[in-house]
Parts: C-alpha cells; sequence; structure tokens
C-alpha cells in the first residue's frame, strides 16, 4: 500500500534534510512513485517554503525544520544548484570534443545548463563570445582562449580579468606575473605525457629519437617534456626537425624522418597529432621506411590513433576529466559567491596523460587492436 500523502512529504523532507539535495527522479525511484506524482509533492511543499526546487533538482530551505538557521553560508553545492555556465572554446573538434562532454556532463549532473560559445581561434571572439554568454545569464565561464601559443601575449588576457564573473581556464595557461596566472585553471600536463613517450622508447631500447611537433598552443609544453626526458635518459635527439603548420607540411616532414632515419640512425619519433602520423606513414613506408620496423612512431592527443592502418600508440590525454574538473572548480566559485564566502585558494590543476601502447612503436606485447 502505498502511504498516505502526508506521510509521503514527510519522508520527502527527511530524505532532503539528510542529503542536502536530490535529483526530482532519483526521489521519485526511491519514494516508488511517479515522477509526476513528485513534481506534485514537491510544488506543495516548495509552495510552504518547506523545499527549494532548482531544474530538476529539490534542495533544503534556508531555514531548517527546527527553525534554526543553517550553517554560515549554507551548503555550497545548493548555490551552485542549477547554474548556467558558459563555454568558450576555440573549436569543437580534436580534444575539445570530449572536454566540452565532461564539462557538459557536469554540469547536468548539478541540475545546471551548460552554452556554448566558439571563437574560430581567433582571440578577438574570445571577448565577444563571452559578453554574448553573460549577457544570456552565464553565471561562470569555462574558457579555452585563442592564444596560439597557449599563454596570453599583449594583453589578451585583460577581458578574462574584467569580466564580472567567475572563470576557469581551460588548457591553457598564464605565466607567473601575469594576471591571469591568478585565474583557476584545469589543463592536461603535456610536458609528462612527452615524457612518459620518451621514456617507452628508451625501455624498448631506443637510444637516438625525435620529434615532429605541430605549431599552436601544446607545443611548447611537449617540446619541454620531451627535452628534459632525453636528457634524463642520456638519450641523443636528431636536431632539425620542422615545426608542422596546423593543417600539416607533410612533405617536409617525410623528407625530414626519411633522412634521420637513414643518414642519422633515428630509430623513434614522437608525433603531434594523430592525423599528422596517420599521413605520415605511408608517405614513409614508400620511401622505404616502414613503422615500426625501420621507425617506431608514438603520436600524442589519441583522438583517432587506434585507426590507423598501423595502430598507432600515442599519449592520451585525460580530455573528459579536464572537463568535468574545470567545472567542478567553477561550480564552487560560483557557490561562493552565491553565499557571500571568502573565496578558497586559486588552484592550478594538472592532470597527467597517459601512454596507450599499439603496434606504431614496435613493443612486443602491443595489441593491433588496443584502444
Amino acid at each position: 500500500m502505498r502511504p498516505h500523502v502526508d506521510q509521503r512529504h514527510e519522508r520527502v523532507l527527511e530524505l532532503v534534510r539528510e542529503r542536502g539535495s536530490l535529483r526530482v527522479a532519483e526521489l521519485a525511484a526511491e519514494l516508488g512513485v511517479s515522477a509526476v506524482t513528485l513534481r506534485r509533492d514537491v510544488e506543495t511543499l516548495a509552495a510552504g517554503g518547506r523545499l527549494r526546487r532548482l531544474h530538476g533538482a529539490v534542495v533544503w530551505p534556508g531555514d531548517r525544520a527546527d527553525g534554526t538557521a543553517p550553517a554560515a553560508g549554507g551548503r555550497l553545492s545548493e548555490r551552485a544548484e542549477g547554474a548556467v555556465i558558459g563555454m568558450i572554446v576555440p573549436t569543437t573538434v580534436s580534444i575539445f570534443t570530449d572536454i566540452v562532454a565532461g564539462a557538459r556532463e557536469a554540469v547536468a549532473a548539478h541540475g545546471g545548463r551548460l552554452v556554448l560559445g566558439v571563437s574560430g581561434y581567433i582571440d578577438t571572439e574570445d571577448s565577444v563570445q563571452a559578453e554574448h554568454l553573460i549577457a544570456g545569464g552565464a553565471q561562470g565561464l569555462l574558457v579555452a582562449p585563442s592564444w596560439f601559443g597557449g599563454v596570453p601575449a599583449d594583453g589578451q588576457e585583460k577581458w578574462l580579468t574584467a569580466c564580472g564573473v567567475p572563470v576557469v581556464l581551460v588548457e591553457r595557461s598564464a605565466p607567473p606575473g601575469n594576471p591571469a596566472a591568478d585565474l583557476d585553471r584545469v589543463r592536461t600536463d603535456r610536458a609528462h605525457g612527452a615524457a612518459v613517450a620518451v621514456g617507452h622508447f628508451a625501455d624498448l631500447g631506443h637510444r637516438r629519437i625525435t620529434a615532429v611537433l605541430q605549431e599552436g598552443p601544446h607545443a611548447a609544453q611537449i617540446s619541454a617534456g620531451f627535452q628534459a626526458a632525453v636528457r634524463a635518459r642520456g638519450l641523443e635527439v636528431h636536431q632539425g626537425a620542422p615545426t608542422v603548420r596546423a593543417h600539416g607540411d607533410y612533405d617536409t616532414s617525410v623528407d625530414y624522418l626519411v633522412e634521420a632515419v637513414r643518414a642519422h640512425g633515428v630509430t623513434a619519433a614522437l608525433v603531434h597529432s594523430d592525423e599528422d602520423a596517420i599521413v605520415l606513414v605511408p608517405r614513409l613506408q614508400a620511401h622505404g621506411v616502414r613503422v615500426p620496423d625501420d621507425l617506431a612512431l608514438i603520436t600524442y592527443d589519441d583522438q583517432v590513433a587506434a585507426l590507423a592502418d598501423v595502430p598507432l600508440t600515442a599519449v592520451a590525454p585525460p580530455k573528459r576529466s579536464v572537463g568535468e574538473h574545470a567545472t567542478g572548480i567553477l561550480l564552487r566559485r560560483i557557490a561562493e559567491r552565491a553565499a557571500r564566502r571568502t573565496p578558497g585558494p586559486r588552484q592550478h590543476l594538472d592532470l597527467l596523460p597517459e601512454l596507450r601502447i599499439r603496434t606504431s612503436c614496435g613493443a612486443r606485447d602491443a595489441a593491433a587492436d588496443a584502444s
């Protein structure tokens, strides 16, 4: 027998009081009633000031059932429920596909809404998108600015520090002393990823290696990690590698790698990105350089590396986790502001990528279909 409506109301209040906030769907399932019935219950309780409704969730109101005041500022998680989050990215492809997905899922889990802006790698478009999102109700911003070198130059950060809402940088950072260095940020530790790739080459017995990197926001970090790991491992680097333009200067890269293998004894290369590596492999083979027999390859990003004809060993950034962690930090900042609390310490969070071993590096235990 279903409980009387008054009993059900008391049980709703008891559960919300214990847990602080609950999704309406979860609460309906726990009580064994339809979502329609529970929404009607919630409307009745909210009208009486006994609950608060927030975009598919219910939370405990400002006053406790016993009439005492809640802890100062209330639950921070409650104050972030139902937030509208703006996100600005340079593109929705490549790594940002999964970063946006991670952010969207994290916002939805808190009953909120993610609204997207795209800059197209035009730095002046970042502030235009931000103004539009904030005017539309965004309470905070997740931003991957169109900083070509991954860091601001010539005052590119000024709008970020003056936009009037909490901001978390995504896959970007600012150097010490720059005003944007005071912002929260979440990014992949790409230097660590490059170092892991170099370490794997060394473990496989390679002594003379090189790197062909795509110019852009992540090149400096990847290069720094590569060089540091080479020194730490006592390996030799063949110098003079080309920097690949965003759309790929494949002939130059192929000519460089063929000469590096034949004339300088290079046996392994780190290539950024997957797309470039997929294009390079058949061109190298057409010149008599076989992968992995003559040249072991590791690529960076792992977007489509497993789908290559020679499945590519790849450094895989934790893309969804970047979006999730950045969202969590931003929701806390929004909650602190709503509670009029002194903000906690700013956070600079670096997430470590992992190496996914496949055929292209020549590891004996690599599985051709690993992903």
